[in-house]
């Protein structure tokens, strides 16, 4: 529950972890309580299309870089038609924002639309408590919010966990919509919005592919009912085990190109018969290195996931649809960044090549997947 009201940066607010650990500060965006799962973000820059990005859903994200805010919000940068996070953390919110194409503050914003945040506490001192305790629920309160300690523990507590959660549907579209591709349509790609970003069908107009965007309930008699050149899963939040595998499998026994991010990862690493699991505290920002396994290349990358695919790194796999490999791997950690199948088109990246707010090292991965379209039409 939010009251939005102005001057909250004088109202106290505290954040309290589900492990005990509490943060007290100012209020900063809508007055009152919300709960999520802690992450952050290690981005200096595109707090935008963070706070729009669907994969953010039920999450309270921190921000590790200390002033944000500076550009203030334009109507350009969204990635979907609202913010998503369920709460934001703040070291040090800017009074004033300065760029040329803003038009109003950050903070009005989350006001406008009731989002839950705290600023002036060290988001340091957070993320290292993350880093070494995993990613945990939380909840940030404040005005008539604010209790007693053990109170708001409890309400922390009992706040619903993020493995096991099945959000998807929650975060989709309801109805199948078109982006027509820019100049000559070459290719009809079937988007299925798990979660999908505004960039990600742009990326794909801009190659002269008009985009069909499905429902995430859509079956495979939806998908192709638009007759489709190539399949795409996007990313999304929650927690990949609790997905149906039906139109991935069906789209690999029709050996129909197909091309996943992030979620999408997940989503064929598992119909591929690998299992996922859950990071102790996630990849989030614009700055992760990843190897291209094929070249050897390093590409500087944009990440948003809590899960990961757990498939080996040493060998090629025999699956159901034939050999698999892992084509990309973190370099931090030897996260699995990406899968290909050898035998037909199919590949994935865990990353996101998407990313408007930048790097954009990783953009050829649209056009490998045209390549492979043309393969097939071939």
């Amino acid at each position: 529950m939010t009251t939005s009201t102005r001057g909250a940066a004088k109202v106290p607010a505290v954040l309290v972890l589900e492990d005990g650990r509490t943060f007290r500060g100012r209020a900063y965006g809508a007055v009152g309580e919300t709960f999520g799962e802690a992450v952050f973000n290690t981005g200096m820059t595109g707090y935008q299309e963070t706070l729009t990005d669907p994969s953010y859903h039920r999450q309270v994200v921190v921000m590790t870089a200390p002033h944000v805010g500076n550009t203030g919000v334009n109507d350009e940068d969204d990635e979907s038609g609202r913010i998503w996070v369920a709460g934001y953390v703040v070291r040090d919110p800017a009074r004033v924002p300065s760029n040329w194409r803003s038009r109003r503050s950050l903070d009005d914003e989350l006001v406008a639309q009731g989002v839950v945040g705290i600023s002036g506490i060290d988001t340091r001192a957070l993320t290292r408590h993350l880093r070494e305790r995993g990613a945990m629920r939380v909840g940030i309160f404040s005005g008539a919010a604010v209790m007693d300690n053990a109170t708001l523990l409890g309400k922390v507590q009992a706040s619903p966990q993020m493995k096991g959660a099945n959000l998807s549907a929650e975060v989709a579209t309801d109805e199948t919509y078109v982006v027509p591709a820019t100049g000559t349509k070459k290719f009809t790609v079937a988007a299925i919005d798990l979660g999908i970003k505004g960039m990600t069908p742009q990326l794909m107009a801009e190659r002269g592919i008009e985009v069909h965007v499905l429902p995430a309930t859509a079956t495979v008699e939806d998908v192709y009912a638009v007759n489709p050149d190539g399949v795409f899963l996007s990313n999304g939040p929650g927690d990949p085990a609790t997905a149906d595998l039906t139109v991935v499998k069906a789209v690999l026994e029709r050996r129909t190109p197909l091309f996943g991010i992030c979620f999408g990862n997940q989503l064929l690493g598992r119909s591929l018969g690998f299992g996922t699991y859950k990071l102790k505290y996630g990849h989030r920002g614009i700055n992760q290195p990843v190897q291209d396994r094929s070249t050897g290349k390093v590409e500087v990358t944009a990440h948003n996931h809590g899960f990961a695919v757990d498939a080996p790194l040493d060998k090629v796999s025999d699956t159901p649809y034939g050999r698999a490999e892992v084509s990309h791997v973190c370099l931090n950690d030897n996260v699995v960044e990406g899968l290909r199948l050898l035998d037909q088109p199919a590949f994935s990246v865990q990353y996101h090549p998407e990313a408007a707010a930048g790097p954009h090292d990783a953009a050829y991965l649209f056009d490998r997947f045209v390549t492979l379209m043309e393969g097939q039409r071939a």
